[in-house]
């Protein structure tokens, strides 16, 4: 199996995915990546996510949009540089006003699961300074582009 094809292995039902390389200044002095560095890489997945069903322009229109209520992670591998991980991010599952996520970090060099992890966003009406349902329409770009039902339990 070719490096594409391991990496489309491991990140399989992530529809999204984001490549990061792994910057020398993000080690420490335990000389691998720094824990912190993980939750940005997860930070910036869910904004892609957010940007492709519309949380985004939601926000930029409304100031309705996504605002993180808990985030965890599992670290699986040491990351050093050089390196790059693709970072892959999916919804498992859809509330009234949230919107549960997992995260998987692979590593490119390694061909390894690095680390998976777990967010729940909150759909936040920003004016209001209280969350909101989720939209109808961002729940059916969810479901599109997850290309299944997801539950609203």
């Amino acid at each position: 199996m070719n490096e594409t094809a391991e990496l489309d292995a491991l990140l399989k039902g992530f529809p999204v995915v984001v490549a990061f390389p792994v910057q020398w200044g993000e080690q420490d002095s335990f000389g691998h990546v720094n824990h912190v560095v993980y939750f940005r890489w997860y930070e910036s997945a869910r904004i892609a996510y957010a940007q492709r069903v519309g949380l985004m322009d939601l926000h930029r229109a409304q100031r309705i949009g996504p605002i993180l209520a808990s985030v965890s992670n599992d670290y699986r591998r040491q990351l050093t540089f050089p390196d790059a991980v693709h970072v892959g991010v999916r919804v498992s599952r859809i509330g009234r006003a949230s919107i549960a996520m997992e995260h998987r970090i692979v590593s490119r060099s390694q061909l390894a699961l690095a680390a998976e992890g777990t967010s729940t966003l909150v759909v936040f009406d920003y004016k209001a300074n209280k969350p909101h349902p989720v939209p109808d329409a961002v729940k059916r770009a969810i479901e599109t582009l997850e290309g299944r039902a997801l539950d609203s339990s």
